[in-house]
């Protein structure tokens, strides 16, 4: 009996080409749509699960409390380890201190590579449960030792056993490998550690346990909490222990810091805090994929149940004819069900094949590294369950209610599917429409805040203007010769040096004094140490005063201020004002317009520039000549740098792509969003093509008649598109309201942002009407072109 159902199923398949391949194509898209960001979501949600005990380890964060606000910061003081150690022991069974992501110089012989890592102490690989396939994790304890990652372990050394052999690190430190562990995948926070050295060797090294105090928060701090512990009880416990420390320290008034545990599970999706709020973060996309996964499969769903039951209703003979012989309804029921669910896991198969072509493709754009879960029960439980449930209830209308029809009413031809019958096809259009031009709206206000903010003045020149580090002494001491020699090459139209990249300002200073400061301000602003030139190399904007230079030997007393800093401190007439920082008396000397340094969709911060006297500055800016190529610069400039430090591998940074890659998350989101919205709209033609035809057929006769008393092509096409451009119109309606509200909230998330302009809701709203117009206009067309005669004798 399953046999002849399947059988029978197969044939109606094959005889209704194209609303087969309309189902079938519909449902496999939206199918395939939502596996593809199921994956997502499921590698979003699966980040940090490669560490044993991603449950019980946490990041210590601080509140800063200034004036008011609070700001919320990852980097702790170097005294903090020992402070929860010692008193706070109980609650912990791994404390780790840990410098930031660092990228040195490694070298044997004469293989050297730059490679990210971080100096951290003893108990890390335990905490992290890296997997050690040469050594132990016990290695770190050699203050002279380096842990090297598998990948980084072969670069060096081959396929030979690299445990005891020496190597350097920034051509300073000798050090011997105590162990290598298995790459981390990319779905861990600690992905691109290349190497681990001991804590001891950079703080001993370089005297930190000497010059550092409680003020210096230069460093990150992770924690495992005790087995028994509580999370939320070791936070609050330890919400202190800094600010008692340092409340007694100063006479000005301190930052209050307040301490906090930051769970790993929440590191990735949950990293955005705002005046000491966590706002979110990469959890706002996940949920915006998901509805947008859902919405599209939902118009696939809508598409397989409205062609399902507009063509069951031709089929009331046949039930009649069943009936008639013989046939039960339970046997009717079991019929119409199976043809359903053949339809339903045709297209599932046809998805997960569109899946497995399209996914290197999705990898690519979304910067992932998925792979279909093959072996996850979840996976197999979730297609094939929802398989079931779409054909079930695609299939319901004519298992349930055809069924139910008397056979002599129907074979007399007095069946009659009633006047409401369109009625839930025609709400389901609209539901699709509405939905799609809600996906068209939100992409197209994406792509306009990428761009909005893209076109914000930087209040600097990105053209031709490169960074270097300066990684050595070699290369920092022979600083003024090797600029002397790139501008003698012309490659370079002026050279300087700064503490950080023209698009980077991470470095931060309170405790400044300047006339009219408020009593108790609490001040905190950026600051840039320099060289004299390096104003000319990025082309910044004098507002007011002058740039420095070397003629004033002064300068090196004096201060630049941006914008913001100057309406920060209260300046009428900044020039000439005296600024106490730094342990001495510094002079305002000019102002320059502001400069996007950080994240362009964050408002400016208040930033001095100084020149460099404390030997601080860490990047070389170049500026290079417009008339040379830049293929033909970049060999000049490489050789000269190996010139003066050959020991060190070139490396350098265009500002144009270090600053668009601010934009890589954003621009992202718009892609697949741009994608996920025309595939939505081709669903939703899909089921409109379909209907549209079946509508045709039903009016044959009605058109024929018509003909026959004088009406046109054009009336006929505007009898039978009208109904259609009104459910398009209801959408409209349903739409425009919705994206306003939901793109309008997500444009609150920044703080530069583009306007909704009234543009784009008619624009998308009349796509849509085009789009549709398009699709019906073909059967419309088709319809009244047929021979009346025909048509009429076909009746």
């Amino acid at each position: 009996m399953i046999r002849n159902y399947i059988k029978i199923a197969f044939r109606n398949l094959v005889k209704n080409k194209v609303y087969s391949f309309i189902n079938v194509a519909g449902l496999a898209t939206g199918m395939a749509v939502a596996m593809l960001i199921g994956l997502w979501i499921w590698d979003e949600l699966s980040v940090n699960t490669y560490h044993q005990n991603h449950d019980r380890i946490a990041q210590v964060m601080q509140h800063q409390i200034i004036n008011g606000g609070i700001e919320t910061w990852d980097s702790q003081a170097l005294q903090l380890g020992h402070e929860l150690h010692h008193t706070y022991g109980s609650n912990f069974k791994h404390v780790v201190m840990t410098s930031g992501a660092v990228f040195p110089i490694l070298s044997v012989g004469d293989r050297k590579f730059a490679k990210g890592g971080r100096f951290m102490e003893p108990a890390a690989p335990d905490m992290l449960t890296l997997t050690m396939l040469k050594g132990t994790r016990a290695g770190l304890r050699d203050p002279n030792s380096i842990l090297l990652s598998e990948s980084v372990a072969r670069s060096f050394f081959d396929d030979a056993d690299p445990i005891g052999k020496l190597m350097k690190i920034d051509n300073d430190w000798a050090v011997k490998v105590a162990g290598v562990y298995k790459d981390l995948p990319p779905g861990s926070s600690f992905a691109e550690l290349a190497f681990i050295a001991p804590w001891d060797l950079l703080i001993k090294g370089e005297g930190y346990d000497k010059k550092l105090g409680w003020g210096n928060n230069w460093f990150q701090t992770f924690v495992q909490i005790a087995d028994r512990a509580d999370m939320n009880k070791v936070s609050a416990a330890i919400r202190l222990a800094k600010w008692e420390r340092v409340k007694n320290l100063t006479s000005e008034a301190p930052f209050r810091a307040e301490l906090f545990l930051h769970p790993m599970n929440r590191w990735h999706l949950y990293g955005d805090f705002r005046n000491g709020v966590n706002v979110g973060g990469r959890i706002q996309f996940v949920w915006m994929y998901g509805i947008i996964g859902a919405f599209v499969l939902l118009l696939a769903c809508i598409n397989f149940m409205n062609l399902s039951t507009a063509r069951s209703e031709k089929r009331a003979k046949e039930v009649g004819i069943r009936k008639s012989v013989g046939s039960v309804r339970s046997q009717l029921i079991s019929q119409f069900y199976s043809e359903s669910l053949l339809v339903a896991f045709v297209a599932f198969a046809l998805a997960i094949l569109l899946v497995s072509l399209t996914l290197p493709l999705f990898n690519d754009v979304a910067g992932k590294k998925m792979a279909i879960q093959w072996a996850n029960p979840l996976f197999w439980l979730a297609g094939i369950g929802f398989t079931l449930l779409t054909g079930l209830i695609a299939g319901s209308y004519p298992a349930l209610y055809l069924s139910s029809f008397a056979p002599v009413k129907v074979l007399k031809g007095t069946f009659k599917a009633g006047r409401l019958a369109a009625v839930p096809r025609k709400a389901l259009v609209v539901i699709q429409f509405a939905v799609s031009i809600t996906l068209i709206i939100g992409t197209i206000i994406v792509f306009r805040q990428i761009q909005h903010t893209k076109n914000r003045p930087i209040g600097f020149s990105r053209a031709g203007l490169l960074s270097i580090p300066m990684k050595t002494d070699e290369v920092r001491s022979g600083y003024e010769a090797l600029r002397n020699e790139l501008l003698s090459t012309r490659t370079a139209v002026e050279v300087s040096q700064s503490e950080t990249q023209a698009t980077s300002a991470g470095i931060t200073n309170g405790g400044l004094r300047w006339r009219g400061k408020p009593e108790g301000m609490q001040d905190e602003q950026v600051t840039v140490a320099v060289t004299h030139e390096f104003g000319k190399t990025i082309d910044w904007e004098i507002k007011v005063g002058r740039d420095f230079s070397r003629a004033f030997g002064t300068d090196s007393s004096g201060f630049i201020l941006n914008e913001e800093a100057v309406k920060y401190m209260g300046f009428k007439a900044p020039v000439g004002e005296q600024i106490n920082a730094f342990g001495r008396t510094y002079t305002v000397i000019g102002v320059v317009k502001n400069m996007v340094m950080e994240s362009p969709y964050n408002p400016i911060r208040p930033t001095i520039f100084y020149i460099d006297t404390f030997n601080r500055t860490f990047y070389s800016n170049i500026r290079i000549n417009p008339n040379v190529s830049a293929s033909e610069a970049l060999s000049s400039i490489e050789a000269t740098f190996r010139k003066y430090n050959p020991n060190t591998p070139f490396e350098y940074k265009f500002a144009d792509d270090d600053y668009d890659a601010k934009f890589r998350a954003e621009e992202r989101i718009g892609k697949l969003a741009s994608c996920f919205a025309v595939l939505a709209i081709l669903i939703s033609c899909l089921g409109l093509f379909g209907l549209a035809s079946f509508v045709a057929q039903q009016r044959t006769k009605e058109i024929g008649i018509r003909k026959v008393l004088g009406a046109s092509v054009s009336s006929l096409w505007q009898l039978l598109s009208k109904d259609f451009v009104a459910l398009v119109l209801i959408a409209c309606l349903i739409a425009i309201p919705l994206a306003y509200y939901l793109m309008g909230s997500w444009l609150q998330n920044y703080t530069y942002r583009v306007n909704l302009s009234w543009w784009i809701f008619a624009a998308a709203g009349l796509g849509a009407l085009v789009v549709t117009l398009l699709t019906v206009s073909y059967q419309s067309i088709k319809a009244a072109l047929i021979n009346p005669v025909k048509s009429l004798r076909a009746e």
